[in-house]
């Protein structure tokens, strides 16, 4: 963290923001905010747009809690910013978070680091419309945007390709559909947390992540020992091989029938949600630390060059 002739730290929480994800991101920040306030720092909380340079040195934080999420705040934009001001601010870099919000160059990664992952490819919207890219079933998904533009499951017996809304990128990526449960794991630092099952009535989409009720958490999940510490294990790796900092979130399926080889990462979040129904705050709950300490952490935790 960085060091100030003022007693008591500064913090810049950026929230908000010109991104799909613009709604979370305020529930997220105004979550963080409220916690670092009742941790003892002074806050001020920023809603980033095309002022976020002349804010930043208005208010001259000593650190910056980045609590944006989709484009522009968690792809490397605002972090390369803050390596050119010189604020050191939490979560992963430049690199780290342009390599994990792209799925195709993060799967790659992956896969050098001999990480399980399933086939996919890029087409464009044109294409998918158009028929079947894969055998079903299969996925649609944006290739570098978050949860909230959209995710189509396209089931076996389905008669035609998806029809795509407006809001899905002109190229999206088609990714073979892993059936079984959704699990997911938290790295904070060198530390992975836990395993979470995520249960929901169907797929685990937008609403299933942040609306109340929209999923059911089991943390610690209820998993064979060797699928625990699959997930434990494969989520340090990808951290590690992305070269996240502060904490990640990785996603994985795992197809109960097949055990171990059933098991795939999904995708990495350098910047998990911090929001009441969210995975990261509960496993580190799980581990004994409260969202306040969980907060204060990753401020403590900030710096440059990350």
């Amino acid at each position: 963290m960085g060091s100030s002739s003022r007693t008591t730290p500064t913090v810049a929480v950026l929230l908000g923001g010109p991104s799909a994800e613009r709604e979370v991101s305020l529930s997220s920040g105004k979550e963080c905010a409220a916690a670092l306030r009742d941790e003892g720092f002074e806050v001020v909380e920023v809603d980033a747009g095309p002022d976020l340079p002349a804010r930043l040195k208005d208010i001259a934080p000593d650190v910056v809690f980045n609590a944006l999420h989709g484009r522009w705040g968690e792809d490397g934009c605002v972090q390369g910013l803050l390596e050119w001001l010189r604020i050191p601010y939490t979560h992963s870099g430049v690199l780290a978070s342009a390599l994990a919000m792209d799925k195709t160059r993060s799967k790659d990664t992956y896969r050098a680091a001999g990480l399980p992952v399933v086939d996919s490819v890029i087409a464009s919207r044109a294409e998918v419309e158009a028929a079947h890219v894969m055998a079903p079933p299969y996925v649609v998904k944006p290739n570098n945007e978050g949860s909230s533009v959209g995710i189509y499951l396209v089931h076996e017996e389905a008669n035609g390709p998806p029809v795509l809304s407006d809001a899905m990128p002109a190229e999206v990526m088609v990714e073979q559909y892993v059936k079984g449960r959704e699990l997911t794991t938290t790295v904070m630092g060198d530390r992975p947390l836990a395993v979470t099952d995520i249960i929901t009535t169907g797929w685990y989409d937008y609403d299933a992540k942040y609306k109340p009720g929209g999923s059911r958490h089991v943390v610690p999940a209820e998993l064979p020992e060797e699928i625990t510490a699959a997930c434990l294990d494969y989520a340090l790796r990808a951290h590690r091989a992305l070269g996240c900092r502060g904490i990640s979130r990785t996603d994985f399926r795992w197809d109960e029938e097949r055990g171990l080889n059933g098991l795939v990462l999904l995708e990495t979040n350098t910047q998990p949600g911090m929001t009441p129904t969210s995975l990261a705050p509960e496993q580190a709950a799980a581990a004994g630390m409260s969202f306040g300490q969980l907060c204060r952490w990753l401020v403590e935790d900030a710096s440059c060059a990350r």
